[in-house]
């Protein structure tokens, strides 16, 4: 707010040289910015807009910046050897990466394949082994895979993000939540519906091998987006017509990547006994997508908040189920049961993980359009 209102100052109508001002308050962003595109990113991000760009005489924040990078003198060292500098990756070190990105987010979902083939073929200790064994190769490659490539965050950001956790929690609910909701409706595990007897639950591999496998899908339109976002940025003339146009881009990139993983529910399904079609997962996956993509762009709080609200909302379900068998807390378990009574247990991940990536897409509509949001993790140091 104080830089606005000194800024409004500066363009007041009897300043000599309004931008005067602004590149003062603006002169290091001026000078390592490598393009003027990076100059009108940052002053969006410190909240000049198209109708603030008008007080200092310009038609939006796109020409300002010009100006402002028109005016910042350059050594003419830094200015020859820049340009060079991109092309050290185009030989066979670059084409090395550009494969490690192309295939590295095939392994998770080729491991946790194999790891439930193991499954099936072993029995007793060797079996509770194999699990242990699958549940670290695959998380170990899941977290290889989103180290590099679109789904990396940038180098400014924590090397830990607190939305892990959640996402595991998630992620296992979707393995045993419905089994354990099912179970714990029909009043304890010595209660249920087939009249047998013990501890066990039924497992959902289903949506976990399709979720593995579905990495690969969502780096690949994750880096659609991220191309088809800054060519948007580089041909758009205003901060308004940027964010009309790749607001329809996002779209585009979640209705792709919700395509992909019905394709892989399909196709995992009959292989594991399962329904060819699982809104659950595909409310899941949208629910992941759209919180890597706000957390690649740096937007970290919302899918840390919509991550833990879900997860907690999951976990309270079967919990309420279990507390009415309280004396007087029979009330608890009513919307739950009532729920699952119409739809199934199934409702519970599809409305919960179906309202948190609904809110997130409405945030990341307004927060990935904008052009700060797209600075190159190198234009952001």
């Amino acid at each position: 707010m104080t830089d606005l209102s000194e800024l409004d100052r500066g363009a007041a109508p009897g300043a000599a040289d309004p931008v005067k001002v602004l590149l003062h308050r603006h002169r290091e962003l001026c000078e390592r910015a490598v393009d003027p595109l990076e100059i009108a990113a940052g002053l969006e991000a410190h909240g000049i807009t198209d109708r603030t760009a008008a007080r200092f005489r310009h038609r939006d924040v796109f020409s300002l910046a010009e100006e402002l990078y028109a005016r910042v003198p350059r050594d003419t060292d830094t200015a020859t050897g820049s340009p060079a500098a991109p092309t050290a990756p185009a030989g066979e070190g670059g084409g090395r990466r550009s494969l490690t990105v192309l295939l590295l987010p095939l392994l998770p979902g080729a491991l946790c394949a194999a790891a439930l083939v193991t499954l099936a073929r072993t029995h007793g200790q060797t079996r509770l082994y194999a699990a242990a064994a699958g549940v670290l190769t695959v998380a170990l490659a899941l977290r290889a895979a989103v180290r590099r490539g679109p789904l990396a965050r940038p180098g400014g950001l924590p090397p830990r993000s607190a939305t892990g956790s959640w996402t595991c929690w998630l992620l296992a609910y979707a393995v045993v939540g419905d089994g354990l909701l099912r179970t714990a409706i029909a009043g304890g595990p010595d209660g249920l519906p087939d009249g047998t007897a013990g501890g066990d639950w039924p497992l959902a591999l289903a949506p976990l091998l399709a979720l593995t496998l579905a990495v690969a899908p969502a780096t690949w339109t994750a880096g659609l987006f991220l191309t088809h976002a800054r060519r948007k940025l580089a041909t758009s003339r205003g901060l308004e017509d940027f964010a009309a146009s790749v607001r329809p881009v996002l779209l585009g990139a979640v209705a792709l990547f919700l395509v992909a993983l019905a394709a892989l529910v399909a196709l995992c399904a009959p292989l594991l006994d399962a329904e060819p079609v699982s809104p659950a997962v595909l409310a899941l996956g949208a629910l992941l997508f759209v919180a890597r993509l706000l957390s690649v762009h740096g937007f970290t709080r919302a899918p840390r908040v919509i991550l833990m609200l879900t997860a907690a909302a999951q976990v309270l379900a079967p919990a309420t189920v279990f507390a009415a068998r309280l004396p007087g807390c029979g009330a608890l378990g009513a919307p739950v049961e009532v729920l699952t009574a119409a739809w199934g247990p199934a409702a519970v991940p599809v409305l919960t993980c179906g309202a948190g990536a609904l809110t997130l897409l409405v945030h990341a509509s307004r927060t990935l359009a904008r052009a700060s949001a797209h600075l190159r993790p190198e234009q952001a140091r």
